[in-house]
């Protein structure tokens, strides 16, 4: 679908050759020769990205902005400055005022399109919708990397390799790294008082792990084990910090993923503590489906009966109660001594 550009400036000579610049490039191009004709164009053809011009007649694009953020239909719409003006205040002002970028006159062609571009895959992500979990927090990293929102970060990762039972990290150590789950799977666990065990979370191949307290600057609260043989790429927090916060409306995309995400998990914790047990582990069965990404019918749950007490939050001998009846009412099958659900459908059922 063809976007539509707005272009704000009282320079016919500049307004007309940004316009055919555009136009070529294959974008939809409109024109305003003043602030006040540029507001009324904004709102009535909801352009996806606006050029806009500081030094005009009748309204400044300080002012063109200001309405702009003010009015519901253009309040997120990509705005870049146009201007001759090269101070470091005039610059921090438009920013604060909600600006995305400045295209400093004269300019190349190029630096014009690269920055339509940019705003216009910025947009793009920050318009999706994430899921709450760790595969939505992993396609916002992979999308915000491949449409070039930040500066390319090293190629070179150190890459581990963990065998089964060894710690990615431990509760109470202070984070060094964001762990990119390459292959194998990895549980999260968090010890009670009394020595229980609890698995705050289950991941799989394409999953990050530990950015929560990277981000909060706080020592683990849980412990990373790994469940089977898995490859993990390691990526330094400061590259891992550039990469978020290089652009705040990007960052705050992120922050409001895992907002939901931790929403998810009190929800999780709520139904531990008052949903009935059948419910608790048809829950859980779902739900490691989908963070295994066990698409194909038929597949086998790799996940010990103990690991899946720990998960649903019940004594194992409970659990295996609950999975022989599950079995006995064709929810479920067991094969060489594991759990494999026949329909994921007739399991979420159960919950409502």
């Amino acid at each position: 679908m063809q976007k539509t550009i707005l272009v704000i400036e009282d320079n016919t000579d500049i307004r007309e050759n940004t316009a055919e610049i555009l136009d070529l490039a294959g974008y939809k191009t409109v024109t305003a020769e003043n602030g006040k004709q540029g507001v009324e164009l904004a709102i009535r053809e909801k352009p996806a990205v606006i050029i806009c011009d500081i030094m005009m007649p009748e309204l400044d694009g300080y002012g063109v902005l200001h309405l702009l953020r003010k009015n519901e239909a253009t309040q997120n719409t990509p705005f870049i400055f146009l201007t001759a003006k090269t101070e470091r205040s005039d610059f921090r002002k438009g920013m604060e005022m909600g600006a995305d970028d400045y295209i400093t006159k004269p300019f190349e062609d190029i630096e014009l399109l690269n920055a339509v571009e940019m705003r216009l895959k910025k947009n793009e992500i920050l318009e999706q919708h994430y899921t709450p979990d760790s595969q939505g927090v992993t396609r916002f990293f992979h999308d915000v990397k491949t449409n070039n929102l930040v500066q390319k970060l090293s190629e070179k990762y150190e890459i581990e390799r963990y065998v089964k039972k060894q710690f990615l990290y431990q509760e109470g150590r202070h984070p060094r790294h964001l762990f990119y789950l390459m292959s194998g799977k990895v549980k999260t666990v968090k010890t009670h008082e009394d020595g229980k065990e609890y698995i705050t979370n289950l991941y799989s191949q394409g999953d990050f792990i530990g950015y929560t307290a990277l981000l909060e600057d706080v020592k683990y609260n849980d412990t990373a084990t790994v469940l089977e043989g898995a490859e993990v790429m390691q990526i330094p927090k400061d590259d891992f910090l550039k990469m978020l916060y290089s652009d705040m409306a990007v960052a705050s995309k992120f922050i409001h993923i895992i907002t939901q995400n931790v929403k998810e998990k009190e929800e999780r914790l709520m139904n531990l503590a008052y949903s009935s047990l059948r419910k608790r582990v048809a829950a859980a069965l779902v739900d490691i489906v989908g963070k295994f990404n066990l698409k194909e019918q038929q597949q086998a749950i790799e996940i010990s009966r103990e690991e899946l007490a720990q998960y649903v939050g019940t004594a194992t001998e409970s659990l295996i109660r609950t999975l022989s009846d599950f079995k006995s009412e064709n929810h479920i099958e067991i094969r060489n001594g594991k759990i494999v659900v026949n329909d994921v459908k007739r399991l979420k059922n159960l919950l409502y």
